[in-house]
């Protein structure tokens, strides 16, 4: 399969896209870099070719539109990610965190069906290849700690001052 990259430059920096033909996201965030992406994409839906493109449509509006202040741009965009059933569900999830309501990752595992699986919640974040599409900076440690983020702690602290 041959997707098709893109980098948005943003106020936070680079922003880049990779996208089936179809336009779903496969994989995506704050860098310049294929090569930051491409390992993160599960290897069922990892592509064996990747085409750069100036734009990839609506996946690029979107990107553009949420940095400009649409927090809601990204909702619509589709992705495509694989893994374990609890993966898909809490991935599924993150996308239903509002922005500007950030949550702990407590209740997100709460929120996923599995109150008592606070790491196994912390890991589906740490395992979410489509950073921004799907939310996983919307989740923060009890008392309002950052916890971890793929693309840098001050990088999640200025998407969550965009998004209040």
């Amino acid at each position: 399969m041959t997707a098709y990259s893109s980098t948005v430059d943003t106020q936070l920096g680079p922003f880049t896209a990779v996208t089936t033909a179809s336009g779903a996201v496969l994989a995506s965030g704050w860098t310049a870099r294929i090569d930051d992406l491409l390992p993160v994409i599960h290897k069922s839906l990892r592509p064996s070719a990747v085409a750069p493109r100036a734009d990839l449509g609506d996946v690029t509006k979107a990107i553009v539109a949420y940095h400009e202040g649409d927090l809601t741009a990204i909702d619509a965009i589709e992705v495509h990610q694989t893994g374990g059933e609890f993966l898909l569900h809490a991935w599924d999830i993150l996308r239903t965190v509002p922005a500007g309501k950030p949550t702990t990752y407590m209740d997100y595992a709460a929120l996923s069906g599995r109150p008592a699986a606070i790491r196994a919640a912390a890991m589906a974040c740490a395992r979410n290849a489509a950073a921004l599409f799907v939310p996983c900076h919307r989740i923060t440690r009890t008392g309002g700690g950052m916890g971890g983020f793929r693309w840098g702690i001050e990088i999640k602290r200025q998407l969550l001052a965009h998004e209040s």
